[in-house]
């Protein structure tokens, strides 16, 4: 799909006035495509559906600008795209979405009834077509699907360029949480919410999950019933909320297995519009260090360092042992050759696993810094675990013989001096004594 930035780059440069900085409320015309279907026979001879992308414009027309709605439609005419005037919807589009237009991605499409027969307001006869306007936030903030209503006759197919086909906003179906991420046990909130032009419509509102290929009902409320019926303990909606508009589904204690597509479904004869809301278990992995972060070893000696990463999900985490030399001045080094335990599965559906290796320092890893560094898709930055080595100097066989052998000189001379000191104490009374001569 084209961008809806290069969609106003082209209407520009063909004439049509777009303001990229303003929001859909103050610009009132936002540039989309258009897809169409054209079925032509094959080289078989059996029907082909192609899809047509054609340059389109959404004109909202606002109340008391009149003259600017006039203008900005004549640009568009210019530039040669088929516009899509809705004027006099109770329905307010804009307020449902927030920023600038360079942030929408615009899709039109024809919408077909399958064949029911319900009168609209009483203004939509058997020949009156359908069209559906989905703005898709850029950045998956939110998407809103709008129903536009041209009364009959129906347009001619294809729509010819440049043509202006006045329409009404008749319904819109919305969800701000497309993407919905939650931690393990914890409640989470899945976004839906529709307007409708006109008082008490005959809504009914259903919520299923799919996952897997397989499919259940958690909620279902029809307003001609007034009731709310919760199929799946621990996924409710208010019923009184669901009345005004806001279908939002609310989860408790989301599990692993809580994990998949949510679709919220809005049902107004003849009109049905839903939206997909992906709900992403994240949990982030504890990190611990089977060391003190302070380790001291003498040099060569081994010493099996463990880092633990317990309790993450989804399964992929990338773990890698760091080596910095003392002093600084030096980027870390990873350490290749670690090893790895498989992957444990817990019954909570969380993972563990291990990463180890043999440390056998010497000298020059004194003051060396080790740290397990684990990634993973719940955590903005990683975690890091750290402990610093102290490494001494191992006394060899040849030094601890001389040291031996030193002992045992002095030993041996401080025995000769004991043995000999009390001669030579006597010799040196003898000395001192007087000779009779």
């Amino acid at each position: 799909m084209i961008t809806t930035a290069v969609l106003l780059c082209v209407l520009i440069c063909s004439g049509l006035r777009c303001v990229r900085s303003e929001s859909l409320a103050e610009a009132g015309l936002l540039a989309c495509e258009l897809v169409e279907e054209r079925v032509s026979s094959g080289l078989s001879g059996a029907p082909e559906t192609q899809f047509v992308n054609r340059k389109a414009a959404l004109l909202l027309a606002r109340p008391g600008r009149e003259a600017d709605t006039a203008q900005r439609l004549q640009e568009a005419q210019r530039a040669g795209v088929v516009t899509f005037l809705a004027t006099g919807s109770a329905v307010d589009v804009t307020r449902h979405v927030p920023g600038g237009t360079e942030q929408l991605q615009c899709e039109i499409r024809r919408y077909s009834t399958g064949g029911i027969q319900v009168p609209w307001k009483g203004t939509a006869g058997p020949d009156s077509a359908w069209f559906t306007c989905t703005l898709r936030h850029s950045a998956n903030e939110f998407i809103v699907t709008a129903f536009l209503l041209y009364p009959s006759p129906a347009p001619q197919q294809p729509i010819g360029d440049a043509d202006t086909l006045n329409t009404s906003v008749a319904m819109v179906v919305l969800t701000r949480t497309p993407t919905v991420q939650a931690g393990l046990l914890q409640d989470a909130r899945l976004d839906c919410g529709f307007a409708v032009d006109h008082a008490q419509p005959d809504v009914t509102v259903e919520w299923r999950f799919r996952h897997r290929g397989e499919q259940r009902k958690l909620f279902s409320y029809s307003r001609r019933s007034g009731r709310a019926e919760t199929e799946v303990p621990g996924a409710t909606a208010a019923a009184r909320d669901v009345s005004r508009g806001d279908a939002s589904l609310r989860l408790s204690a989301v599990k692993v297995k809580s994990e998949g597509t949510y679709v919220c479904s809005v049902y107004v004869p003849p009109l049905y519009g839903s939206h997909d809301v992906q709900l992403q278990i994240m949990e982030s992995p504890r990190v611990s260090l089977s060391v003190a972060t302070a380790l001291a070893l003498q040099e060569e000696e081994e010493q099996k360092v463990v880092c633990e990463i317990t309790g993450y999900y989804p399964l992929d985490v990338q773990v890698d042992w760091l080596h910095e030399q003392g002093g600084g001045g030096r980027l870390p080094q990873v350490i290749k050759n670690i090893l790895f335990t498989s992957h444990r599965h817990h019954a909570d559906g969380t993972y563990s696993i291990s990463a180890f290796f043999i440390l056998r320092p010497s000298l020059a890893d004194h003051d060396a810094r080790y740290t397990c560094r684990v990634s993973h898709v719940s955590l903005r930055t990683p975690i890091r675990k750290s402990f610093t080595l102290t490494v001494t100097e191992r006394l060899r066989i040849g030094s601890i013989l001389f040291w031996i052998f030193v002992a045992f000189i002095v030993m041996m001379l401080l025995l000769v001096l004991v043995i000999l000191l009390p001669y030579l104490h006597s010799a040196r009374r003898e000395a001192k004594k007087k000779k009779p001569y």
